[in-house]
């Protein structure tokens, strides 16, 4: 398995398993699927984001084919620089349980921590991803507070979980 940061020329096998990540999981995404199909040029969006500038989304490919992402953002505002936070985690159903899971988010946290300023990582989970908790939490991150319906899908809701990973002693 490769796992890289991904650049432009990746925006369209990002975009595809974007779709389906919002299909597959939607209660794991605050995006809906109907949401992204209403985009303007997506892929040119994307490709764009893809370019880095405080915002790195790296990609676990098996046999050439993307089958993994996750996102890295940095907060661009001075006083909340030292935090970024891991956002749209996906694996495709045929790839879990294979490493491209922990491959991605072993690379974004590594990536983070060769970022002077990023002291701390933060994300979000659904409380019943038990798979994706216990990924993050055999990675460090901790949980440090709770949301009841944070999320609406269709007429179910969905508690999240904040977790937090500190990379540097802040205090």
């Amino acid at each position: 398995m490769e796992v890289r940061l991904l650049n432009p020329s990746d925006a369209e096998s990002y975009w595809e398993l974007r779709l389906e990540a919002l299909q597959q999981n939607p209660e794991a995404f605050a995006t809906s699927y109907e949401e992204a199909l209403k985009r303007e040029n997506p892929i040119e969006q994307v490709a764009s984001r893809l370019q880095g500038n405080g915002d790195f989304t790296f990609g676990a490919f098996q046999n050439g084919k993307l089958v993994g992402t996750v996102t890295l953002l940095q907060e661009k505002i001075m006083k909340m620089a030292h935090k970024a936070y891991i956002l749209a985690m996906y694996v495709t159903p045929n790839s879990r349980g294979t490493g491209a899971g922990k491959a991605v988010l072993t690379e974004a946290i590594n990536h983070a921590k060769q970022i002077p300023e990023i002291m701390k990582l933060n994300l979000t989970v659904v409380s019943s991803n038990e798979k994706a908790k216990k990924l993050y939490t055999s990675l460090g991150f901790k949980t440090y507070g709770n949301e009841e319906a944070a999320l609406k899908v269709n007429d179910n809701y969905y508690d999240e979980e904040h977790m937090v990973l500190f990379l540097k002693e802040c205090r």
